[in-house]
């Protein structure tokens, strides 16, 4: 089994253990759809893909395994431990724990390279396949009513679709942002 499907069946299983805050979920309709975006991005603008998708694969463990706060810094250290028990080189591993990094738009974190900036916009893109997940994050985790949930929504895509930097993410998620802002006005 080549590495990418190795570390995305230990990332389907972290999902899927009882202890992952999240439940299964995200495996499914968070960490699949940045892949999905990561190589179209990458198939488009190029960079090293084989890194791009192990970072996209792991750019959110740190969050299932340990909780959301800081989960950049507990993702790279896992994906590091991880990805060198699979014996993947360490050179290629500095390069996925960065893109692990530097992910969060929150964290106003240089971007150094492509494959930082990829998998940070692919995780951006992912949130417009998943309006179901934001407004479950709202209701469950934020405790919004209805109201407060459909403008913090719409405030974070917003903010979501402000942090893209290439025109061919903008290209690929106008029209799910333009849609999201009509139903959410």
């Amino acid at each position: 089994m080549n590495i990418v499907n190795q570390i995305k069946n230990y990332v389907e299983a972290e999902c899927r253990k009882s202890t992952s805050k999240y439940g299964a979920e995200p495996f499914e309709f968070h960490f699949s759809s940045v892949v999905k975006y990561a190589e179209k991005l990458a198939d488009e603008l190029g960079g090293d893909k084989e890194i791009i998708i192990l970072a996209s694969w792991l750019h959110d463990i740190g969050s299932i395994v340990e909780g959301r706060k800081d989960h950049h810094i507990s993702g790279a250290r896992i994906a590091e431990e991880k990805l060198t028990e699979l014996k993947y080189p360490a050179e290629k591993i500095k390069l996925v724990k960065n893109c692990i990094l530097h992910h969060r738009g929150s964290t106003k974190l240089e971007r150094e390279t492509l494959e930082e900036q990829i998998v940070a916009e692919a995780d951006v893109m992912s949130n417009f396949d998943n309006l179901a997940g934001i407004f479950k994050a709202a209701y469950i985790y934020e405790g919004l009513n209805q109201g407060e949930a459909k403008k913090a929504v719409r405030k974070k895509l917003e903010n979501k679709y402000k942090q893209l930097h290439f025109a061919k993410s903008i290209e690929i998620i106008k029209p799910k942002y333009d849609a999201a802002m009509l139903l959410l006005k």
